[in-house]
């Protein structure tokens, strides 16, 4: 019987927002302190050198240090995470370090919340609102990208086989949340 093998969760807040019995589940990611990086290749090693993650220029991957990582936007764009306690020592020290270097540091913190996905099955969850081929070959561990869920844009990023992190504007996590436990239905049903 489908109920039984998917426990209905409270909305957006409780955790785990999705938990399918010997599948995926969906939990929301504790608070993050969140810049959107934008510089020339000069900036970027300056800006990795005080975020303490390399700045990858490598298409579509991220890099990690610790709880710190630096996600690959486009040609000259990077989402930088790191723990929510650590966002004004972060600013201030790229300020100080690129004081002289042309480059912009945007703090989406407060915009911006995140969902682990993760498990059996989850990749097939997720393609349940999204076009991406997440198929371990096409979409590896440590690949990013900006893509759709359904109608919201997301970033998302396959951190382990079975583990996808997804950054979601905070307007947005609500319908995406709700979409994810209507499609974890589908799942408990194949």
């Amino acid at each position: 019987m489908v109920e039984t093998a998917l426990q209905r969760i409270p909305p957006l807040g409780a955790d785990p927002l999705v938990a399918v019995r010997g599948g995926p589940t969906v939990t929301t990611v504790p608070p993050l302190s969140r810049f959107v990086f934008r510089g020339s290749a000069e900036a970027a090693a300056a800006c990795g050198t005080v975020f303490g993650v390399y700045v990858l220029h490598d298409v579509c991957r991220t890099a990690t240090t610790g709880n710190r990582a630096t996600l690959w936007l486009g040609p000259d764009e990077w989402l930088l995470l790191a723990p929510a306690g650590e966002g004004e020592e972060i600013k201030q020290g790229i300020a100080s370090a690129l004081a002289t270097i042309p480059h912009s540091l945007v703090d989406v913190s407060h915009r911006q919340t995140a969902l682990e996905i993760s498990g059996n099955r989850a990749a097939q969850l997720i393609n349940a609102a999204c076009p991406l081929n997440l198929d371990d070959e096409a979409f590896p561990v440590g690949m990013c990208t900006r893509t759709i869920f359904a109608k919201a844009e997301v970033v998302l990023w396959r951190k382990e086989a079975k583990t996808f992190h997804m950054e979601v504007w905070r307007s947005f996590a609500p319908y995406v949340s709700g979409l994810l436990q209507e499609a974890a239905f589908g799942l408990t049903a194949v």
